[in-house]
């Protein structure tokens, strides 16, 4: 199984974790441990639970990770369930927390994970393979008014309306079964002149599908109570994300989280009971150097931001 992976940003990550070397801290998209190895490196009676729902992903990450058994534990489930897995564990709090949102290298590398417009496969995009839910049922199923809907939200295609038409059409007549089935069907719906400019006339539509399948937004909404709630005080949550809509969901977040009283202006007392749960580390997010987007152009859109808990 061939596994290309090259972690973004580590030496920020490792260094805004904050690492202590007897500290518990979770990896909750595991990957091909491209940052466990080195937060793994620093601990000395410390643990990593590394936490992916992709069964390739923890197979490569246990060769990775090898020599540090006893300080490793490997949980093959979905961040989201982070409350859960620490309860399974018998653990109350960790140290830190990291998560790197999106499509992996290795997903994107590998053709028949149907994650890529470039090479032909059957219309998967499952992060988790155990779930029966694909892009193909996305493509196949939705109505063209769920479709458009997906593509303006969670792609920003603006050429979504006419997209959506068209594969509707498609498959009235058979269903489009393939990754490069799906690419004809796009370029036959964006005009020329638009896609000779700019990116891969798929991109925005393939990531919408993706997000769709595996309820990316929903599941890191839902989350980030959960893991600011699962740090002990001083303990630190790093996320790393590749688009906009990702990125406003952590910033809107950690905004609310920072927040002490959520009362209107116009209420002279304080009568929410708002108690201010993080200190916000990174006031901007942090974006890859130059030299780091020469080398691995795919953290060119990535954007780091740090919460510690009070």
């Amino acid at each position: 199984m061939k596994f290309n992976h090259i972690p973004i940003m580590l030496d920020t990550v490792i260094d805004k974790l904050n690492i202590k070397k007897d500290g518990v801290y979770v990896d909750g998209t595991l990957g091909g441990a491209g940052h466990s190895i080195e937060i793994v490196k620093r601990l000395d009676k410390g643990k990593l639970i590394g936490i992916d729902q992709d069964e390739d992903a923890l197979k490569k990450a246990r060769e990775v990770l090898k020599d540090y058994n006893d300080k490793t534990i490997f949980v093959h489930d979905n961040y989201k369930n982070i409350d859960n897995i620490l309860r399974t564990l018998n653990i109350e709090k960790v140290d830190g927390i990291f998560i790197d949102i999106g499509v992996s290298s290795y997903q994107l590398d590998e053709a028949s994970r149907g994650f890529s417009y470039h090479n032909d496969a059957d219309l998967d995009m499952r992060m988790d393979r155990s779930k029966g839910f694909s892009a193909w049922d996305v493509v196949n199923k939705y109505s063209q008014e769920e479709l458009e809907e997906i593509f303006l939200n969670y792609g920003e295609e603006s050429w979504g309306k006419r997209i959506a038409e068209f594969i509707v059409e498609e498959r009235k007549t058979h269903p489009i079964n393939t990754t490069l089935g799906l690419v004809d069907v796009i370029k036959k719906a964006i005009p020329k002149r638009v896609r000779m400019e700019g990116a891969h006339p798929a991109r925005k539509t393939f990531q919408a599908i993706r997000i769709e399948v595996n309820a990316e937004l929903e599941v890191l909404k839902a989350s980030i109570d959960k893991m600011i709630d699962a740090l002990k005080p001083g303990g630190r949550l790093g996320v790393i994300t590749f688009h906009s809509l990702e990125d406003r969901i952590v910033k809107n977040k950690f905004k609310y989280l920072f927040k002490d009283c959520i009362c209107p202006p116009e209420i002279p007392i304080c009568k929410c009971d708002k108690k201010r749960e993080i200190k916000i580390i990174t006031r901007k997010p942090i974006v890859a150097q130059e030299k780091e987007i020469d080398a691995n152009p795919r953290s060119r859109s990535a954007k780091l931001r740090v919460a510690e808990k009070i």
